[in-house]
C-alpha cells in the first residue's frame, strides 16, 4: 500500500509564500511523475505542476514564474514553493504520484489535500 502525506499549507496575505511537501510512504519500487493539483470551491481541480523523475517541469500558466516545483527523490518527496500569493490561489492542493508497486504495476495516488487561503 501506498501513501501520501502534504503539509505546509495555511493561510497567508497576499504577496507572501508558502511552501508545501508531499513525502510518498508504503510499497514503492520507483515514483515516475509527481505533481499538484487544485481545487477551489465550485470548481475542477486543475494541474498546477508537474516534475518528471528527471526533473523535467510543466507548470499552468496561472502560476508560471510565481511557484516553483522541485523533488528529493532519496526521500520521495515532492515540494511546490508558492511566492507572490494571490487571492485566486485559495484552493485546496492535492499531490499527486505515479508510482510502480513492482516492475510491472503502477497506479496514480493521491494525498488527502491540504488547505491553502490567501487573505486580500
Amino acid at each position: 500500500q501506498v501513501h501520501l502525506v502534504e503539509s505546509g499549507g495555511g493561510l497567508v496575505q497576499a504577496g507572501g509564500s508558502l511552501r508545501l511537501s508531499c513525502a510518498a510512504s508504503g510499497s514503492i519500487f520507483a515514483i515516475n511523475a509527481m505533481g499538484w493539483y487544485r481545487q477551489a470551491p465550485g470548481k475542477q481541480r486543475e494541474l498546477v505542476a508537474t516534475i518528471t523523475s528527471g526533473g523535467s517541469t510543466n507548470y499552468a500558466d496561472s502560476v508560471k514564474g510565481r511557484f516553483t516545483i522541485s523533488r528529493d527523490n532519496a526521500k520521495n518527496t515532492v515540494y511546490l514553493q508558492m511566492s507572490s500569493l494571490k487571492p485566486e490561489d485559495t484552493a485546496v492542493y492535492y499531490c499527486n504520484a505515479n508510482i510502480r508497486t513492482t516492475v510491472i504495476r503502477r497506479g496514480d495516488y493521491w494525498g488527502q489535500g491540504t488547505q491553502v487561503t490567501v487573505s486580500s
